[in-house]
């Protein structure tokens, strides 16, 4: 189980192929050896309605969230969330040099005595 949740201002979509960042993050996950690549599961939620910084309409952002099982390092942790920036950041660098962007990662924990599924892929 990592859940990577990617949340973005909705004008990045014109600057920034969606779906390859997607599959980009997507592939860091599954080649990092953390986690079953039947487990991962990577998502973006474009965001329509947002501010960012002084609120000029040209700013953008880009906010990566890895859910993952408890258990795994703070070395393991931290490498997955250098990790997944480079790969953001690979996958943003042609809109990098004209678009203000605020770009960040996050990796977190799920307590595992809160975490409740039913899953039937093999």
């Amino acid at each position: 189980m990592p859940h990577i949740l990617v949340e973005y201002s909705s004008n990045l979509a014109s600057r920034v192929e969606i779906a390859g960042l997607i599959g980009a993050l997507h592939g860091v996950v599954v080649e990092s050896g953390l986690f079953e690549p039947a487990a991962v599961r990577t998502r973006a939620l474009p965001r329509d309605v947002y501010l960012v910084a002084d609120g000029a309409p040209d700013n953008v952002f880009l906010h990566v969230t890895a859910r993952i099982r408890a258990g795994r390092s703070i070395e393991n942790r931290r490498s997955l969330g250098e990790s997944l920036l480079e790969a953001a950041k690979t996958a943003v660098a042609a809109a990098l040099p004209s678009t203000p962007i605020a770009l960040s990662v996050e990796v977190h924990e799920i307590d595992p005595e809160m975490l409740f599924r039913h899953i039937t892929l093999k």
